[in-house]
């Protein structure tokens, strides 16, 4: 990804990046993004851009295995972050917790978010908890579909694997695109066709928008507006 496209993605929110994918396909069909609702530990933050990193987490009961076992992977995993930061510019957390829909265990709080964050990663996505809301890491947005107080007794399950997140798989490097409406997939396949395509939606958006935000905006504007915005579309 080069710098222009990474700083347009950051530039639009995530149901534009959805939309353009359509109009980069050139059909309409896209189904890989996040469903139900999702929250952001910043609303008014940038959306969160770069390539999966991904684990699985559980926190509703205590784990069975050895206490060393259990430390070794979470080393595995800190260190499967930080490679990844490395190795991929830029990088997001991406982290199941399999214990969905019953999650209980705030993963991302005020420690990992900085830890993350020291990494050099983007931001985290999951569909598990999040709290220390206003106490996070500054830059480093958490969207996840819900808030807690507890961090249960969370431990990792899976590094580097392939995740689900509220409906959407997700594969080791990955391209995302999230922010507090929910996150998407970008294929692989059209990411050199990604920013023509976000440039063409939003000039067939205008084609409605500059008509209606005037004065004396009617029906007979509308439908001359409309008809010429329906030819522009997917």
């Amino acid at each position: 990804m080069n710098n222009t496209l990474l700083k347009l993605l950051q530039s639009v929110d995530t149901p534009t990046v959805c939309n353009a994918i359509e109009v980069a396909q050139g059909k309409r069909g896209f189904n890989s993004f996040t469903r139900g609702n999702m929250l952001s530990s910043d609303p008014g933050s940038r959306p969160i851009v770069g390539y999966a990193v991904t684990a699985k987490i559980s926190a509703l009961v205590e784990p069975t295995e050895p206490k060393e076992v259990i430390r070794a992977r979470r080393m595995d995993y800190y260190r499967a972050m930080s490679e990844g930061a490395k190795g991929v510019m830029p990088s997001v957390a991406v982290v199941e917790d399999v214990d969905y829909p019953n999650c209980i265990g705030a993963y991302w709080g005020e420690i990992n978010t900085t830890i993350h964050k020291a990494f050099g990663m983007n931001g985290a996505l999951t569909n598990g908890v999040m709290r220390d809301l206003g106490d996070m890491a500054e830059d480093f947005p958490v969207i996840a579909p819900s808030v807690g107080p507890s961090h249960g007794f969370v431990h990792i399950k899976e590094v580097n694997t392939t995740v689900d997140i509220m409906g959407m798989t997700v594969e080791v490097g990955d391209l995302i695109h999230a922010d507090r409406h929910g996150a998407v997939v970008i294929p692989k396949n059209i990411t050199d066709k990604l920013e023509a395509a976000i440039q063409k939606l939003l000039n067939s958006e205008k084609i409605i928008l500059t008509p209606a935000k005037q004065e004396g905006f009617d029906f007979a504007a509308f439908e001359k507006a409309w008809q010429a915005f329906e030819e522009s579309r997917v």
